[in-house]
């Protein structure tokens, strides 16, 4: 019978199904960091027992560590606590750890990737929301709670609950000054933050067939961001390429059989979907959000909402994000000041997202009144962006060029905003008080809108500032 990639690495995985009628899944890899992963290894002692296979763990440190500072111990002491903790943890358990002295170090939906560990047909999982990430290898990942980070590093499986098969195809040619991350922007849109509860979401089409690696990862990682349990592509050439003869890729006579291998876990062409959502890459425009959730976005030359117009279940966040946001109902978001200017995080701080800003960001400068950092997702990344040049560029246009780290994406670290500040940010979330204060606004949007906003000091159209 003809099967999805899901339903084919699901069940190559497969231990048992419970009583319940979960599953009992075996988990190919597991990625930690030093937030959720504490908790669980104090219970997997408590409970006497020891991590059952340690060389399908590896860990890094992106939420809490500094991005301004690198000698240790670091002056945030809750940060220098939890990075020893993980180092020590990592040690007792014979675990790889990437470490800042590695030159390794970077976010973990970035690291695991650019090593290669990440690879298609696999099943993944890490205490992170944002593990969806790594479906863009046609792999199934899932972001797990605590409890569950324990009984990985103790049996090396979970129990889930199978979700159903979501197909999104976006056919057609992107405009210029249209990105990958305003293709997964329109899509939460379009079927809601809760539109993928129980699905998981396969994305295909003309459009995923010609994106690079780097920006099917950027759809794949805001997945959960439209309720779905997990994203994923199929691989393809373009995957195979971008894993070869990376550190943890199979290498020599390997490789071949390992290509192999992951293409049999693509879908089956004849393969049934329970739904499937068709959209046109020339109908999306420059997205950016406008509320207090992903969904809440417009295009940037559309008006905000009037709340009245809304469905009625969508009515009293729409009035909420509007007294949060500072904004009225039917005005533009094109024209909004700005006071800070955020590139990085694990959606878009890969070489590719500082590649595409750089290339239109070369001359200008960013407004006096902004505050702009841009923050490599990995050292790695960091790495190859200044031997390329890119951080004068950053530097000479106004930048603060950080160290690798999730930053200003989440208040776990220094990078914080202050008071009502409004954020142009190329991150995944626009929570209340996700940057740091409570009352502090964050609007998502590509890497090159950030850049427009830093540069002109408001939200606007890159395609106006860089483009024209």
């Amino acid at each position: 019978m003809s099967k999805t990639l899901f339903d084919k690495v699901w069940d190559a995985h497969t231990v048992r199904v419970l009583p319940n009628g979960m599953t009992q899944l075996l988990i190919g890899t597991h990625l930690i960091h030093e937030v959720t992963s504490p908790q669980a290894f104090g219970m997997v002692r408590d409970l006497g027992l020891k991590v059952l296979y340690p060389e399908r763990t590896f860990a890094t440190v992106d939420h809490i560590v500094p991005t301004d500072e690198s000698e240790e111990p670091f002056s945030d002491e809750l940060a220098d606590a939890m990075i020893k903790e993980l180092r020590k943890n990592c040690a007792d358990n014979n675990i790889r750890f990437f470490d800042i002295s590695t030159g390794q170090q970077g976010i973990v939906h970035i690291v695991g990737p650019e090593q290669g560990i990440t690879q298609p047909g696999m099943t993944i999982a890490c205490g992170d929301s944002h593990t969806s990430t790594h479906g863009a290898f046609g792999a199934i990942a899932f972001g797990i709670g605590t409890s569950q980070v324990r009984d990985v590093l103790a049996t090396q499986t979970m129990a889930l609950k199978k979700p159903k098969v979501r197909r999104i195809n976006v056919d057609g040619e992107l405009r210029p000054g249209v990105y990958s991350k305003d293709v997964i922007l329109h899509i939460i849109r379009e079927l809601g933050v809760n539109g993928g509860l129980g699905y998981a979401y396969e994305y295909g089409g003309s459009t995923f067939d010609s994106f690079t690696q780097e920006e099917r990862m950027t759809v794949c990682n805001m997945s959960i961001e439209g309720g779905a349990r997990v994203g994923y592509v199929n691989p393809d050439q373009t995957t195979f390429d971008y894993l070869k003869g990376r550190p943890y890729s199979p290498q020599g006579a390997k490789w071949d059989a390992a290509v192999e291998r992951w293409k049999s876990f693509a879908t089956d062409p004849d393969a049934v979907y329970d739904d499937v959502v068709n959209f046109r890459a020339e109908d999306i425009g420059p997205t950016v959000t406008w509320g207090i959730n992903p969904g809440q976005a417009l295009f940037i030359d559309e008006f905000v909402p009037v709340p009245e117009e809304l469905p009625e279940k969508d009515r009293a966040t729409a009035i909420e994000a509007l007294e949060h946001m500072h904004l009225k109902a039917g005005q533009p978001v094109k024209g909004l000041k700005i006071d800070v200017a955020f590139l990085g995080s694990c959606t878009n701080g890969r070489l590719s997202d500082l590649l595409e800003v750089a290339k239109y960001l070369k001359g200008k400068k960013v407004k006096p009144s902004v505050k702009a950092i841009v923050v490599p997702g990995s050292q790695g990344v960091a790495a190859v962006a200044q031997k390329m040049g890119l951080d004068t560029i950053f530097r000479d246009a106004g930048f603060e060029w950080r160290g690798a780290g999730c930053s200003m994406c989440l208040a776990m670290n220094p990078d914080k905003l202050i008071g009502d500040q409004l954020c142009a940010s190329s991150s995944n979330r626009n929570f209340k008080g996700r940057q740091g204060s409570p009352t502090g606004r964050t609007m998502l949007m590509s890497p090159l809108m950030v850049a427009a906003a830093a540069v002109t000091g408001e939200i606007s159209d890159a395609r106006e500032v860089f483009l024209s």
